[in-house]
């Protein structure tokens, strides 16, 4: 048993190992030839521009960071406060029937949202702020926040949930009421399950291509809340198709994907670093 332990545990570390290796060596080529500073802080990208092929991701970068954000910023609290309500406040019988919705959301394919996003959101944006097209960066914010729903309510629920009901006993034996417990002494005591179902919300939001390749526009801009804007993970998707395998706009789509690895690495070392941190 120590052995098929250990052997599950090195498949999931060569796994990773592989991808980074992989990406780094197909990445690095681009990013030589183009040059670091061209790539990451440039705002055109023409790649299939035949006299002068412009391979700039700064617009990529700012436009994930910020449809991350928003979709954090929208779906955190929304999935936290949905989570004290299962885990806390709700009878039993209605969080029997919530649950199963919530399980649902994380079972429906992401095509799935972005054409329920296509038919009902971007007529309704197109409409509400007077555009010509609603396919925008906002546009990609709302779905992508009902996208990260799922994990954020079913991993919060969970820790919450596993906090001794000791903690909760004492706090109401003070006088607390039990709304101020929840939030001052169950939730501080979940914080370490709530801040992990965060960084699986924006790995999911990250890491997302195809909902927001149908709801975005995938026209390489400059982020704005009202206009067409393309994605780091929607930029790779929309051109691997057709790159020719050896040409320069191949491996500049592998760099792409280098950079969001790296970008995901960085907010884990964050976070965790912060948790760490705090629990010190």
């Amino acid at each position: 048993m120590h052995t098929l332990f250990f052997l599950c545990g090195f498949v999931a570390v060569a796994f990773v190992l592989v991808i980074t290796i992989y990406l780094v060596i197909s990445g690095i080529p681009a990013i030589r030839e183009v040059g670091l500073v061209d790539f990451l802080f440039g705002t055109t990208w023409a790649s299939t521009n035949q006299t002068n092929p412009q391979y700039g991701i700064l617009p990529f970068i700012l436009t994930s960071i910020y449809g991350t954000a928003g979709a954090i910023v929208i779906g955190v609290p929304v999935g936290f406060m949905t989570a004290v309500f299962l885990a806390k406040v709700a009878p039993p019988k209605v969080a029997a029937a919530i649950r199963p919705a919530v399980d649902l959301l994380a079972g429906i394919p992401s095509v799935v949202y972005g054409m329920v996003g296509m038919v009902i959101l971007l007529p309704g944006i197109r409409e509400l702020f007077h555009l010509p097209a609603g396919d925008t960066l906002l546009a990609a914010i709302i779905v992508l926040a009902v996208m990260i729903l799922p994990s954020i309510i079913s991993v919060s629920e969970t820790a919450l949930r596993a906090v001794p009901r000791e903690y909760e006993e004492a706090s109401l034996a003070l006088g607390a009421t039990e709304i101020e417990t929840y939030f001052r002494v169950t939730a501080p005591a979940a914080k370490s399950g709530i801040a992990a179902a965060v960084v699986l919300g924006v790995g999911r939001a990250i890491g997302e291509a195809m909902a927001i390749m149908m709801v975005a526009g995938n026209a390489p801009n400059m982020p704005n809340l009202l206009g067409s804007v393309r994605f780091l993970t929607t930029a790779v998707a929309s051109e691997m198709s057709y790159a020719a395998d050896g040409s320069l706009q191949k491996m500049a789509l592998f760099s792409i994907g280098l950079v969001l690895f790296v970008f995901i690495m960085m907010i884990n070392v964050l976070l965790n670093v912060v948790l760490k941190h705090e629990k010190e």
